[in-house]
């Protein structure tokens, strides 16, 4: 029989499980490596639960083990240069044809998660921070940092697009 922590990651497991896919696609881009991502992470999460100290933290805890999962599934892509062959996957928003996905992936990692925990999988600002394990005033300045940086590049993709001259 399973502890009281198991049971409950097995619960957030089975809950979320769409939530974690799509936060592990959102780096991967790769839909069977999404898929394997998720599943490596469940493995972990029902490994180790027991190392938990607080229950409390167990949500976030879980999506840390996604988000470290992706990063060493980057990582070891990376190392094996495969990045050239990879389809390049371009988001459609008010920008018109902006390679959302290039933008981000200018961002440093931790820059990164906070945007995607933030706006693509719609976290509460307490709870990024719990998930990335930094103070709030921290993230809060990532944050801020990251989307500064998203804004400026894709003005300037922007203009690049449009031939136009960027106004000084």
């Amino acid at each position: 029989m399973g502890s009281k922590q198991e049971t409950e990651v097995e619960r957030l497991l089975l809950e979320n499980y769409e939530t974690y896919y799509r936060l592990a696609y959102s780096y991967v881009r790769q839909e069977q490596d999404a898929l394997d991502i998720v599943q490596e992470s469940a493995y972990k999460a029902i490994r180790d639960c027991k190392t938990v100290r607080n229950p409390d933290y167990l949500a976030t805890w879980v999506y840390r083990i996604v988000i470290n999962t992706a990063l060493d599934t980057i990582r070891k892509r990376k190392r094996e240069e495969l990045s050239d062959t990879l389809p390049e996957a371009v988001w459609e928003d008010s920008y018109g044809d902006v390679d959302l996905r290039g933008v981000l992936e200018r961002l440093d990692d931790r820059s990164r998660t906070v945007v995607i925990l933030r706006y693509f999988e719609d976290m509460k600002l307490e709870d990024v921070a719990r998930t990335v394990g930094e103070n709030l005033n921290t993230v809060k300045a990532r944050l801020y940092r990251a989307l500064k940086k998203l804004r400026l590049d894709l003005e300037a993709g922007a203009y690049e697009a449009s031939g136009k001259e960027k106004p000084r």
